[in-house]
């Protein structure tokens, strides 16, 4: 099972850079707007974003 974590980190890690690799004004933009959003909108998108992670594991394993 720790093989296939450590592969899932390293995708993530790399997906996590592109944006800022390829776009970093934009990706700056993206943050910055980020760091206004409310607890409750930033709990909300981090549960949606963990809800469509666990609907492709499912769809696709």
């Amino acid at each position: 099972m720790w093989p296939a974590l450590i592969l899932a980190f390293a995708l993530m890690l790399i997906l996590e850079g592109l944006m800022p690799f390829f776009a970093p004004r934009m990706w700056r933009e993206g943050f910055r707007r980020a760091t206004e959003l409310s607890d409750g909108q930033l709990r909300f998108l981090g549960l949606s974003s963990m809800l469509v992670g666990l609907l492709l594991l499912v769809v696709f394993k």
